[in-house]
């Protein structure tokens, strides 16, 4: 199929219904104890809400998306949206960005400038991209998944079958969360059409028939291990559900827009390197601004893909190749990880380079979970320094 321009264009009647829901939220009670013990408290969720329906201007927001180029595809047997922006630098590289949940494509909006169009944004002609960034399927605007048992490996397909029809014959593959599991898999199948992969969450488990797991595993990795298993530990109950029992969670978060901003903010606050407001507590506001947060939040309630995309979780686990499962193949094009300091995943090095051909390794001063989202900058000239480290490849 040939992409076809697509333009976000929302009826009025999508936006009054959603008014009309923030206006009549039935809140619960605040649970006793410290705030964030049990889950994000209700004052959050209302600063939140209260800004969603009185000063949130979808319409400004919805046009200043749409300066950047939309399309519409099918791939792999599904409607796949994205942004394909071509720099006007003849020697760019080709680069797919792909994100994962609870984020979207919204994720990569600050960073698509700066990396199309460098010498306007502090860079060298030599740092250009042509920037590709996809809504994997099941998401956003391309729309539920309307295959069975469509699992990650499936989406890593979509998005190969979407860089074809593009015409780009070699690419570099970047992603997080899901989309890190769907960059591996591209690395592990598609890498005769890759000039490398870069991911910001580094899925490298041992085996369980490695006789030394701990081998080479140093004791600011052990430090690094235990912060995450604690982070872990507490905050992957969504998990367990969206990987068994999604269709029953559609429901409260596709009725509710509290609920879908109670769902996904806990995650920006609980994932994130945050930064302090002006009273100095660390906020997801003062971090990512409420218009930015609520581009997300938007881009999956107007779409009515909050269930599908949960439902990722479960054709995952199922087919086998869930977040959490093991993984007995290697990637053996160049691979680039950044470490942010507040990821949920801190993957030792030296489990890392038994399963791909590490040829970059960068350790970031802040970040968490949503690299490009949280903190554009450094995302832009990690990206930037591990395609150097490219170019310097032998051959």
């Amino acid at each position: 199929m040939t992409p076809q321009p697509f333009t976000i264009s929302i009826p009025d009647s999508v936006l009054d219904d959603l008014n009309r829901r923030l206006d009549n939220v039935r809140w619960p009670d605040q649970a006793p104890g410290e705030p964030w013990s049990l889950g994000i408290p209700v004052t959050e969720v209302e600063a939140a809400v209260t800004y969603w329906r009185n000063n949130y201007d979808w319409r400004s927001r919805e046009a200043a998306m749409n300066v950047w180029p939309h399309f519409l595809t099918e791939a792999a047997g599904e409607q796949v949206h994205f942004i394909h922006v071509r720099s006007a630098e003849p020697d760019a590289t080709p680069m797919v960005l792909t994100h994962g949940w609870p984020g979207s494509f919204v994720e990569f909006l600050d960073v698509i400038g700066p990396l199309t169009d460098p010498v306007a944004h502090g860079g060298k002609a030599e740092d250009a991209f042509h920037v590709v960034v996809p809504s994997m399927p099941g998401y956003g605007f391309s729309g539920p998944t309307r295959q069975p048992e469509f699992h990650v490996n499936r989406i890593a397909d979509a998005i190969a079958e979407l860089m074809e029809q593009l015409g780009y014959d070699k690419y570099i593959a970047q992603g997080g969360d899901w989309g890190a599991i769907v960059t591996r898999r591209l690395g592990e199948a598609y890498g005769d059409r890759l000039l490398g992969i870069h991911v910001n969450m580094l899925f490298a488990f041992p085996d369980a028939d490695d006789p030394d797991p701990m081998a080479g595993v140093t004791d600011a990795d052990n430090v690094r291990l235990g912060a995450a298993g604690a982070r872990i530990a507490d905050g992957t109950g969504y998990m367990a559900i969206q990987g068994t029992r999604p269709q029953t969670l559609a429901y409260g978060l596709t009725d509710s827009p509290t609920g879908l901003a109670a769902w996904i903010l806990e995650k920006f606050n609980a994932w994130s390197d945050l930064d302090p407001d002006s009273s100095g507590v660390d906020s997801i506001e003062a971090t990512y601004g409420w218009d930015r947060l609520l581009d997300n939040l938007m881009v999956y309630w107007v779409t009515n893909t909050v269930g599908s995309a949960a439902r990722l979780y479960a054709e995952s686990a199922r087919a086998g190749n869930g977040a959490a499962q093991g993984w007995a193949g290697r990637v053996d094009v160049p691979t680039g990880h950044a470490v942010y300091p507040l990821e949920l995943l801190q993957t030792p090095r030296s489990w890392g380079e038994k399963k791909y051909n590490l040829v970059y390794w960068s350790e970031q001063a802040r970040g968490g979970h949503f690299a490009a989202f949280e903190r554009p900058a450094l995302f832009v000239d990690d990206l930037r320094a591990y395609k150097k480290a490219l170019d310097g490849l032998p051959g």
